[in-house]
């Protein structure tokens, strides 16, 4: 059955505090975010900046076909907030509350452990029009403030709330798990990331799982005299 269109017959400035149209105000994280995250990227000086790398990252070529998949991530953000912004307002709270979350710890740990990685190549391995797209983005998006990285963490948020959405299809959800894992190995191949940040958002999101669904998801799954009060199953 196809939900039903969220009505916002009625929303003004005057009515954004009303309980219908109060999910509205979370989208005040992102510009608040962006904001910090200028700050970290321009004014920590750069002898502050911790080089992040492992072993893994010598092992991982770079591939510029995994620009698709990073590319797409901004669809993967955008579709996803909207869909919950039009057909499921209370999905959309908990994905935008997840994401606000890892916001709020990344930006505290690139101000506190400002990051850096030095794995671009210095000259593409072949020319064709993604490795002069990947050029461009060199161009504008430093590589600094990497770890963690919130390219994975925002796409584990979307993540954990489709799955946990059982009035999404299988194939659906099938579908999200994959695109989500080819956007976190996309990081390391297009080298915007090494392999040390994808676990320092795995991390970060650990802590938004517990906060936005410990007691209403998994708590009630461990508990033996609880049965499970996820409303969207």
């Amino acid at each position: 059955m196809k939900k039903q269109r969220v009505d916002y017959t009625g929303l003004s400035l005057r009515t954004l505090k009303d309980p219908r149209f109060s999910h509205l105000l979370l989208i005040i994280g992102w510009p608040v975010y962006f904001l910090f995250f200028f700050i970290t990227e321009n004014l920590i000086p750069a002898e502050r900046f911790h080089v992040i790398h492992c072993a893994l990252d010598d092992l991982i070529p770079f591939n510029e076909f995994f620009l698709i998949f990073y590319g797409g991530w901004y669809l993967l953000i955008a579709g996803a907030l909207l869909y919950g912004l039009l057909y499921d307002v209370e999905r959309f709270r908990e994905m935008q509350t997840y994401i606000i979350i890892t916001q709020v710890i990344g930006v505290v740990i690139y101000l506190i452990y400002p990051s850096v990685q030095l794995l671009r190549p210095e000259v593409f391995p072949r020319q064709n029009i993604l490795t002069a797209i990947m050029g461009m983005i060199y161009a504008f998006d430093t590589n600094t403030g990497v770890f963690p990285s919130m390219h994975v963490a925002f796409s584990l948020a979307v993540l954990s709330v489709g799955l946990k959405d059982r009035q999404l299809k299988p194939v659906t959800r099938a579908g999200l798990l994959f695109v989500v894992v080819m956007i976190c190995l996309a990081v390391c191949f297009v080298k915007q990331h090494s392999a040390l940040d994808i676990l320092g958002a795995a991390a970060v999101c650990l802590v938004a799982e517990i906060i936005v669904f410990g007691r209403k998801y998994w708590v009630p799954r461990f508990s033996k005299t609880t049965e499970p009060s996820y409303e969207a199953e």
